[in-house]
């Protein structure tokens, strides 16, 4: 399995997966979060960011300066690696920390994105506050677990299929929580969101 029963990840295999088999998602989704919250200048926090393919994939179509927040340094190594060979380093920045307590002062992220990794917090609510907190005024933040469009999650499900047919379950659980993401914005006190569900997978938006 990529993910066991306790939520740890095998690192490699799960990058192999995000950098082979998911990468006509990440160029999708940049441009639906370009297309949804018309932001591309100023500062882009990517919540568990991984090997950083969104954060590239966003950073070529806008002009955003990024930082890419892990809480795993073997994912950093993959990626600093890939923020080398994207020639983004000048707009692109690694930042340790765990989105229950992000290490980034009120107010100063205008962009926070997020694919696949609100799956695995453990306390929704603080995490959702904490983004929250951290955007500028007029910022946005888009968190989910989308897969692009109809064709291409139809050819990463077939992919899946092949490689690990147990994420099929856990896909299937995460991608229908959305009172549990509702109930953990309430209990954030958060009332400029939306949590939607579409053919491509759940979607949480966050406006302030």
């Amino acid at each position: 399995m990529i993910v066991d029963s306790n939520m740890k990840m095998d690192i490699q295999r799960f990058d192999k997966i995000a950098r082979e088999t998911f990468a006509p998602a990440h160029v999708s989704i940049a441009e639906q979060i370009k297309e949804k919250t018309g932001i591309t200048k100023g500062v882009c926090l990517d919540v568990g960011s991984g090997g950083g393919y969104l954060s590239i994939a966003l950073a070529r179509i806008t002009d955003l300066d990024i930082f890419l927040l892990d809480n795993s340094w073997e994912m950093f190594d993959i990626a600093l690696q890939n923020i080398f060979a994207s020639d983004l380093g000048t707009r692109m920045r690694i930042l340790y920390g765990d989105v229950h307590k992000i290490p980034v002062n009120d107010g100063l992220i205008n962009l926070a994105i997020s694919r696949g990794s609100v799956f695995f917090w453990e306390d929704k609510a603080k995490a959702f506050a904490e983004v929250y907190r951290v955007l500028a005024p007029g910022g946005r933040a888009y968190i989910g677990g989308g897969l692009g469009t109809p064709e291409i999650r139809k050819q990463i499900m077939a992919k899946m299929k092949q490689i690990d047919k147990s994420w099929f379950n856990w896909l299937n659980r995460n991608d229908n929580a959305q009172e549990e993401y509702r109930e953990a914005l309430q209990r954030a006190c958060i009332t400029n969101c939306s949590v939607t569900k579409s053919e491509v997978g759940l979607w949480i938006e966050i406006w302030k």
